[in-house]
């Protein structure tokens, strides 16, 4: 047999170095290097599997060249993972061989969303779920309470990633979860489960197997304090698909937001609402975020997002209050803290309202984080009306981007997001000129601004 060859990885960083030193280069870190296997990925596998290994490449294909035109895309069908909010969230579905990571805070529902769907196709094809970081009794409890089919469903208790890629191979499942990837660990790497180093190699040996396989694996991963994915940043590059499913216990809705996607959009979002029967599908994301009180109060309006392929309207709230300190203080709840900053000086110079004495508290209702630039005007007129005290009609909505001369920018979508918020309601808008519909909207008074001060006005 050929000498397996060997590498030193850094725990804190994953640089590779051949030989073993004290301090990582990279990262200036002390005794952080430990030694890995390089061939730990088909070592222990099955005679046949290391076969494949040798024949095939790393996606699954025979190693030959190909003309971009001849292949054939439609080998590769897309099957539903019987959660429609799931499926628009992947891009349509599921796709075999593909690896999807499913990130979270403990207790967001990774677990009841994966075994919801586990047990519902297990009645349609072979799916074996593993999980080690509980019992199986605890997953059987799970599914007792949620009312899950529990026939079909193969389970298994493991974290040695060599004898769950071995039983896999003995009975084929064409899905496989793994809970959690930090808690795997390969006998060819000597270091802790959970180390940047087991964390890679497991991800790598489990990968590899499901891109032989064409199985569809579905990783379990961990997160940090600051909420980004804990392990290797390498990690990401080597899934197909990262989801992260957000929504901590004050709150009964989880949205289910893409982070990469090989197959689809990224900027996909999937709404759920937790049970007791598990997570359940909200269709009409919108409502459950329009849940307003019936008298009109300074400081609150509505806009609409867009969330991918759909529109999203949420309210947002400003309050405006003098300041106790010496400093006043800038706040943002689900908003950029910094773009608040620079929206408060561009009303200050083009709006000609002088805050620098008040504090300025922005909140985005129900949880939701505003990524785009559509959210400005609506941000400033909910600033404005708190700070003048004046209420902001109920049917009314708002959307554009601020520019730092004072002009108000077109949004993608626009007459999307306007038949949206009538559908809902809603008589009046303000919006950027360029996005006002050629034809109008039933039921609507649609006012165009181009400038601050336009806006400013038509309130």
């Amino acid at each position: 047999m050929a000498k397996a060859k060997t590498a030193f990885v850094c725990e804190d960083c994953g640089a590779e170095f051949s030989k073993w030193q004290g301090q990582c280069s990279e990262c200036k870190a002390w005794n952080t290097l430990t030694r890995i296997s390089i061939a730990s990925a088909t070592t222990n596998a099955s005679p046949a599997v290391q076969a494949d290994f040798r024949r095939q490449g790393y996606a699954g294909q025979l190693s030959s060249v190909q003309d971009l035109s001849e292949i054939d895309v439609a080998a590769v069908p897309r099957f539903s993972s019987s959660l429609s909010e799931f499926d628009r969230v992947l891009g349509g579905g599921l796709v075999p061989g593909s690896v999807i990571l499913i990130g979270g805070n403990p207790g967001a529902g990774k677990s009841t969303l994966l075994l919801q769907v586990m047990c519902t196709l297990a009645q349609l094809m072979p799916a074996m779920y593993v999980t080690g970081e509980e019992s199986l009794q605890q997953v059987g409890m799970r599914a007792h309470r949620l009312g899950l089919p529990e026939k079909n469903l193969k389970m298994l208790a493991e974290t040695e990633v060599e004898t769950i890629c071995r039983l896999a191979e003995q009975l084929q499942p064409k899905l496989l979860v793994v809970d959690s990837i930090q808690v795997m660990h390969s006998s060819d790497v000597p270091s802790a489960p959970g180390s940047v180093s087991q964390v890679r190699e497991c991800a790598a040996y489990l990968i590899r197997y499901a891109k032989q396989t064409g199985t569809v694996l579905f990783l379990v991963g961990h997160v940090t304090k600051d909420g980004s994915l804990a392990g290797p940043k390498v990690l990401e590059h080597m899934i197909d698909c990262f989801v992260m499913l957000e929504g901590g216990s004050d709150t009964r809705y989880r949205t289910l937001r893409g982070q990469k996607n090989r197959f689809g959009a990224i900027n996909e979002l999937g709404v759920f609402a937790m049970t007791e029967k598990g997570l359940k599908e909200v269709k009409n994301p919108s409502a459950i975020f329009l849940a307003r009180t019936e008298e009109e109060s300074p400081g609150s309006l509505v806009m609409v997002l867009w969330e991918g392929t759909r529109p999203l309207l949420v309210e947002i709230q400003a309050l405006v209050d003098g300041s106790q300190t010496g400093s006043a203080r800038r706040l943002a709840v689900g908003l950029d803290q910094n773009r608040l900053g620079m929206l408060l000086a561009v009303l200050h110079r083009h709006g000609g309202l002088f805050m620098a004495d008040q504090d300025v508290y922005v909140n985005v209702v129900g949880g939701v984080k505003v990524t785009e630039t559509a959210a400005d005007l609506a941000v400033l007129m909910a600033i404005v009306s708190s700070f003048r005290d004046r209420a902001l009609p109920h049917d009314l909505v708002i959307f554009g981007e601020v520019g730092l001369a004072g002009e108000i920018r077109p949004v993608p979508s626009g007459q999307e997001r306007l038949q949206e918020a009538a559908k809902h309601g809603f008589k009046r808008a303000i919006v950027p000129k360029a996005n006002c519909p050629k034809h109008a909207v039933p039921g609507m008074e649609i006012i165009g601004v181009s400038k601050l001060s336009e806006a400013l006005a038509a309130l």
